[in-house]
């Protein structure tokens, strides 16, 4: 079982993340709106979670950090960072052999979202 159940990426300007996400995932977002709450739903082979605009949904770089899985090697989900208007903060770094590498960059909104694979 997995501890994550659903992840939802604050945003402010839903046009443009929704760009950036689409881009970086190489994959199209679903969008959904729930009452004054836009939701873009990531695919459902990335799991439960989506970009949200809405009350109480403010970006930023200080609050929770979310790893998205970068599969069996996040460079290239990293090499699409900047392309699609966001910008690489840690570049593809080694934790340890054992548990694989990880990377953090800013997207489009300002969050700090994190990159983890296994090579």
């Amino acid at each position: 079982m997995s501890l994550i159940a659903w992840v939802e990426i604050p945003v402010a300007d839903f046009e443009r993340a929704l760009r950036f996400y689409t881009a970086l995932l190489d994959a199209p977002l679903q969008v959904m709106e729930l009452g004054d709450t836009r939701m873009g739903m990531f695919p459902g082979e990335c799991g439960g979670g989506a970009i949200v605009q809405g009350e109480g949904n403010v970006p930023g770089v200080d609050g929770v950090r979310v790893y998205l899985s970068g599969g069996d090697d996040l460079s290239p989900m990293l090499a699409r960072v900047a392309a699609a208007g966001g910008q690489i903060v840690v570049p593809k770094t080694e934790i340890t052999p054992e548990f694989g590498y990880f990377a953090l960059f800013h997207d489009s909104e300002g969050n700090c979202i994190g990159l983890h694979s296994s090579g």
